[in-house]
């Protein structure tokens, strides 16, 4: 039996989370709208809150995604071909098992390229597939893959998998840069497994943002505990009121925080001073949502050509799987 290998890939430096936090903090908190990425929901508590939100009875685009792939999987790692699966923002690789099965069932799958800026959780989520697949080879990669794209190994012919919907946390401007990258890092017939949430009544998006439990919203509420953490903030985070909204010209939900008074917020770490006013709001992220025929375009655009397209059942999450022309 061959055995399992893991190499680690870092290229990140040393200091790089603590600097892309200060300089999103200042280019956020200094806008006239004022705004922070949702890439800081997610320390440990942000993390398990997110867990907890995908269970939630009205938060669907997991289990929709996850049925897609639990019915598709085969046909996916058929089409595709690949020998490689490229995982960006892999996480804990939770849905990862499923693609991991199907194309170890081809018998020609040999190496799993989890990206993700977390070293700690890469190497966490590469143990147990480690342990749970003999001769897998896994080479994780840490780095942002907003910014790393050039340095994906180009190890046997890739898949690169986005999935949960990530891609519409992205503006449009982005989201056109990001998927070029995309295609400028694979050779023609690669291909991209891209998850997205797809346009329906804000009668069911908006309560998947602000869930009758509240574990959205102290979710939502947890960023600024992080920057009263890492930045030495004085955040009154009971101050503020998580608000879900639906943006129907953007087909977007936007997440805000509101200011229950007006008040002036510290951040020594960025030498930074913040006023708001009572109401004013912190727009902290976006969730766009898609139809086909704009999926389509958007990758046709960046050198793509759609090649299949799956629901799953109640038509409210979309899988496409895109050749690389």
């Amino acid at each position: 039996m061959v055995a399992a290998t893991l190499t680690v890939e870092n290229h990140l430096p040393a200091d790089f989370t603590a600097r892309t936090l200060r300089e999103d903090v200042l280019a956020g908190l200094t806008a006239p709208d004022k705004w922070l990425p949702p890439r800081w929901f997610y320390d440990d508590r942000g993390s398990e809150l997110f867990d907890e939100i995908t269970r939630l009875p009205e938060y669907y685009p997991t289990r929709a995604e996850r049925s897609i792939l639990q019915a598709r999987a085969a046909e996916i790692a058929a089409v595709s071909a690949a020998t490689s699966l490229v995982e960006l923002g892999a996480g804990s690789a939770e849905k990862t098992h499923l693609l991991i099965d199907a194309f170890r069932a081809t018998g020609s799958f040999r190496t799993y390229i989890p990206v993700d800026v977390s070293d700690a959780a890469l190497r966490t989520a590469s143990a147990g597939l480690l342990w749970e697949y003999p001769g897998l080879a896994v080479h994780a990669v840490v780095a942002d893959f907003e910014r790393h794209l050039d340095r994906l190994p180009t190890t046997g012919h890739r898949m690169v998998a986005l999935l949960g919907g990530t891609i519409g946390n992205l503006v449009p401007e982005t989201r056109a840069r990001f998927l070029k990258n995309v295609r400028s890092a694979l050779r023609p017939g690669e291909t991209l497994l891209l998850g997205t949430d797809l346009v329906k009544s804000p009668d069911v998006l908006i309560p998947a943002y602000d869930d009758a439990a509240g574990v959205t919203a102290e979710f939502n509420r947890n960023v600024l505990n992080v920057l009263n953490r890492e930045l030495g903030a004085d955040f009154e985070t009971d101050a503020f009121t998580h608000v879900a909204a639906w943006d129907a010209e953007h087909e977007w939900i936007e997440m805000r925080l509101r200011a229950g008074h007006a008040m002036r917020v510290r951040i020594p770490a960025v030498d930074l001073s913040v006023g708001l006013e009572r109401g004013e709001t912190i727009r902290t992220e976006i969730s766009a949502k898609f139809r086909r025929e704009g999926v389509a375009a958007e990758l046709s655009a960046a050198g793509f050509g759609l090649t299949r397209w799956w629901t799953d059942e109640e038509g409210r999450f979309g899988l496409g799987l895109a050749t690389a022309g």
